[in-house]
């Protein structure tokens, strides 16, 4: 990225009209300028979400069956293009792109095309059939109840979703909802640790939500052109907050969806179900808290450093926590943990 050659009026204008609400109203795009600053600049923030989770799902053993991929809502195309990467575009018959921007489909197929030259990249609107591995990011602030209708029908259809959303609490429980309306008809992969009812639904649990951190590729932070732009631009680049869901309809013996088959069950009857961490664990002075979410519920928890140093080092230190199964004493407080590797 080099500072020197965004369009900064068009960033401006852009980042102005996310925050009020204004991308809600229609295609925003202006010029293929706008398009090539934003992808080299916030679409790239977005790519760092994207990466973190794929590395997750990669984590858990899980792979896509599907051999093309639709990224709806595309803008610049920077979450079907890192999951192509990650997964290969040999894996792939086809990628399609969809905005209702054509400057922007036209944007996401030049730059797909020049990223994977043997893949096949097309644009492609609902044609009433399976999309193969529905790919959305970032959408749901900007769709009226009509549009959001035809897309959950659309994944409804999908052989597997990966979805992105900003790790905001109002966006966050809207994506819960629409995870309770898809899930009888797929398995949860990800975050979710069970295939039961979203636990933050359950009453007391209204202040939170399900979010994420993101770090950035080592050497950002001390990367002259993105120090500038985030000083420029007023945004923290340390870490990006993001929510997620990831839904397929492979066989449970396919792939470890749940990532259960990694966890060592030698803790016996004390254990309890795989856990995820919400958020980030809350360090204090001697113990930390976390909001667990497992199959019982959705619950806080408290950790004494004393009673585990090393665990309470790695929850301060790993921002990607993955799943972990608790051992609790008799307060319900955690003694102990055993976790993915």
């Amino acid at each position: 990225m080099n500072c020197e050659t965004l369009d900064w009026t068009a960033l401006d204008r852009l980042r102005a009209g996310f925050l009020d609400g204004a991308a809600a109203r229609g295609p925003y795009w202006q010029s293929p300028s706008d398009l090539a600053s934003y992808d080299a600049t916030y679409a790239e923030r977005i790519g760092w979400k994207w990466d973190a989770l794929l590395r997750e799902l990669a984590r858990l053993g899980w792979r896509p069956r599907a051999r093309t991929i639709l990224d709806w809502g595309c803008g610049s195309g920077v979450a079907g293009r890192r999951v192509v990467s990650a997964f290969g575009a040999d894996r792939f018959d086809a990628l399609h792109v969809w905005d209702h921007s054509p400057l922007a489909r036209d944007f996401a197929l030049g730059q797909a095309r020049a990223a994977f030259p043997s893949l096949p990249v097309e644009t492609s609107a609902d044609s009433g059939q399976s999309p193969g591995l529905l790919v959305l990011s970032h959408v749901l602030n900007e769709l009226p109840p009509d549009a959001l209708a035809s897309l959950l029908a659309l994944a409804a259809r999908a052989e597997a979703v990966l979805w992105v959303e900003p790790g905001t609490h109002a966006v966050s429980r809207r994506l819960i909802e629409l995870r309770e309306k898809l899930r009888p008809a797929f398995r949860v992969v990800a975050p979710c640790p069970h295939q039961a009812a979203c636990g933050l639904l359950a009453p007391g649990n209204e202040r939170h939500w399900c979010h994420f951190f993101a770090e950035p590729p080592p050497g950002v932070q001390n990367d002259s052109d993105w120090v500038r732009f985030g000083q420029r631009a007023g945004v923290d680049l340390r870490s990006q907050a993001y929510s997620c869901l990831v839904l397929d309809r492979q066989p449970d013996d396919s792939a470890s969806g749940s990532g259960l088959s990694a966890l060592d069950s030698g803790l016996g009857e004390a254990a309890t179900s795989p856990a995820r961490i919400l958020g980030r664990a809350e360090h204090f002075k001697g113990f930390a808290r976390i909001l667990s979410c497992e199959a019982a519920g959705v619950a806080e928890l408290e950790l004494q450093k004393r009673a585990d140093p090393e665990l309470f080092k790695e929850l301060k230190k790993d921002a990607s926590h993955p799943l972990y199964r608790w051992t609790r004493d008799e307060r319900g407080r955690i003694v102990a943990a055993v976790r993915t590797p």
